[in-house]
């Protein structure tokens, strides 16, 4: 029982954040989580894919809010959508029935950048990375990575997949939705990138979204 009330209280805080927020888009209704019905520890091993050995997650030294779970989420948003709240490092994918996947996220300077709604206007296995030239001002040592981007693999900045965002006029937001390698960045204000999630997260995540005008994305800042 103590467990269980630990979890409601830590459902109606969240419930408290969300309402602080004023920045999304006109009519959109977001609600907190009120507790946990499963947690999905034992998905963070070694998995193999597309060539690739992802290493597993020492995921016991992760906080446990931000390990991938299905939480009670009571939202206007339709099936589907993704909502992504900054402030608490949470994304979440909207489920049938008042439920969600939550996701842990770490937040780049990008991803603080833009709030709004939007849509996956593509997505990418294994993507390569462009930095942008702001960075490669900053860091010399990416600056070759700017037009020649840097190929896929273990050690890149995108991880194992990434998703696009455009707006509701077809406009790349530069928001991307990505996998990262720094699994202990979750739940932090990173340096760079935009919303990045463990690599064994975004490939479930990945899964679960289907690209096009249909897949909404609301960005709460």
């Amino acid at each position: 029982m103590r467990v269980r009330n630990s979890m409601l209280a830590l459902g109606l805080l969240a419930t408290v954040a969300l309402a602080g927020c004023s920045t999304t888009a006109p009519g959109t209704q977001v609600a907190g989580t009120t507790y946990t019905e499963q947690i999905f520890t034992d998905s963070y091993g070694s998995i193999k894919d597309a060539g690739y050995t992802l290493p597993a997650i020492p995921i016991n030294r992760v906080d446990k809010k931000f390990v991938r779970q299905i939480v009670s989420y009571s939202t206007s948003e339709k099936p589907g959508t993704v909502i992504v709240n900054t402030r608490e490092r949470f994304l979440y994918y909207i489920l049938p029935g008042g439920k969600a996947v939550r996701y842990g996220i770490g937040v780049g300077k990008q991803g603080f950048a833009w709030s709004g709604t939007a849509y996956v206007a593509w997505k990418q296995e294994w993507p390569t990375w462009h930095p942008p030239k702001e960075m490669a001002a900053r860091r010399p040592d990416v600056a070759r990575y700017v037009e020649a981007g840097m190929g896929p693999g273990l050690n890149n900045p995108l991880g194992a997949r990434a998703m696009y965002l455009f707006n509701e006029k077809g406009q790349d937001t530069l928001f991307r939705l990505h996998g990262t390698p720094e699994w202990n960045s979750i739940g932090t204000a990173a340096s760079s990138g935009c919303i990045r999630l463990m690599n064994q997260d975004v490939i479930d995540l990945y899964s679960r979204v289907r690209p096009g005008r249909n897949t909404k994305v609301v960005v709460i800042q």
